[in-house]
């Protein structure tokens, strides 16, 4: 017989379900995702850490757990080596899985990990909350173990879903440096598969003394004005003409190295069905997002421009320089389990390395 477990929100709502996973407590940020199905992929993405994940697609856990397989010496489907969320919220969890390639059921990944689980709630009514309500607080509370509520984004973060040391990976014709502040692993599974040697570094590495064609800013979780050694490498990063490309916490840094501001959204954008629009363009993409903060584009100095805009609220979705070969996007084109629809990205960014490092020998001759 399941046990009892409680879900609380810092407005007052409780409500009562099935535990599935680790029977503990936890707190965090309630946050959602709309995804039908890639909920390895979310579960193992630095970007959820310190947070209460809701699956809004009514049926999980029905495909179970794959093994891990690597692709060219990383994991072929998750992207990082752990699970991150604070605790994950579903409606109905399936104890029965059936696919190809599972090797254990969600609820005994989550008990390996010691992530709580929380199953019978209403995730489309607790969505609507969180929409009209704004960011919540939440906490899973098991048995008599309550836990006071806890705001993630009061801490760093980055700091402790980073990986330490320098790792190198792949040997291609163009070398990226990949600051880490969360990296998703299909971000380097997407430059391995475009013929890219990728060093990657902690977040608060002094990339500037390193030998690059390119650098890449990460995703990540958390406030990013915590990554104050970052912003400072990068402001110097920013005084040179190498390509930089940045995504998610990425844009937000990039932002406040190029001198503006960032906010905190209300509601923050979760979900994998986010319509944004090029600049310049009629052109609008479907993309993947999971971020409580966005850059303040009246902040903006004149030489930057904004590069995307979300349709639903008029926020930005990324941002570029006039005239240097810097830019970046809010949303993830490496998203997986998508959609991938802007993962062209990647091939524009490279291109624009291969021309300045063309632009480079031709004046060095």
């Amino acid at each position: 017989m399941a046990q009892t477990v409680t879900l609380t929100l810092a407005d007052g709502l409780e409500i009562q379900g099935e535990s599935f996973g680790a029977f503990t407590s936890a707190a965090g940020e309630v946050v959602f995702s709309t995804a039908m199905t890639g909920y390895p992929e979310n579960l193992t993405d630095p970007s959820f850490a310190g947070q209460i994940l809701v699956l809004t697609y009514p049926l999980v856990g029905n495909y179970g757990v794959p093994g891990e397989e690597l692709y060219k010496s990383v994991s072929r489907i998750f992207e990082s080596d752990k699970i991150h969320i604070a605790g994950l919220v579903v409606n109905y969890y399936s104890e029965e899985h059936s696919h190809w390639n599972a090797t254990k059921s969600l609820g005994d990944w989550l008990k390996e990990h010691n992530i709580p689980g929380i199953a019978g709630v209403d995730t489309r009514l607790l969505t609507k909350r969180l929409r009209e309500q704004g960011a919540l607080l939440g906490k899973i509370v098991a048995g008599d173990d309550d836990v006071p509520f806890h705001d993630p984004n009061l801490d760093n973060l980055v700091a402790q879903v980073s990986q330490p040391g320098v790792q190198r990976y792949g040997s291609g014709q163009h070398k990226i440096v990949l600051v880490d502040c969360g990296t998703k692993t299909n971000i380097i599974r997407c430059f391995l598969e475009r013929d890219v040697e990728v060093i990657r570094v902690p977040w608060d590495y002094d990339f500037t003394t390193l030998d690059y064609d390119g650098l890449f800013l990460s995703n990540g979780p958390g406030d990013p004005k915590l990554c104050a050694a970052t912003i400072g490498h990068l402001r110097t990063a920013l005084q040179q003409d190498r390509p930089i490309f940045g995504i998610c916490l990425g844009s937000q840094l990039m932002g406040l190295a190029a001198g503006g501001d960032t906010f905190k959204l209300k509601y923050g954008h979760r979900s994998h069905n986010q319509p944004v629009r090029h600049a310049g363009t009629e052109r609008c993409y479907i993309t993947s997002q999971n971020h409580g903060f966005a850059v303040d584009t009246a902040t903006l100095p004149a030489e930057w421009e904004v590069f995307f805009t979300n349709l639903n609220d008029g926020t930005c979705e990324g941002i570029r320089h006039r005239t240097k070969p810097f830019f970046s996007t809010q949303f993830h084109p490496e998203a997986a389990g998508g959609p991938q629809d802007t993962e062209f990205l990647f091939d524009d960014f490279l291109r624009v390395v291969a021309e300045c490092k063309t632009s480079v020998k031709e004046r060095s001759c």
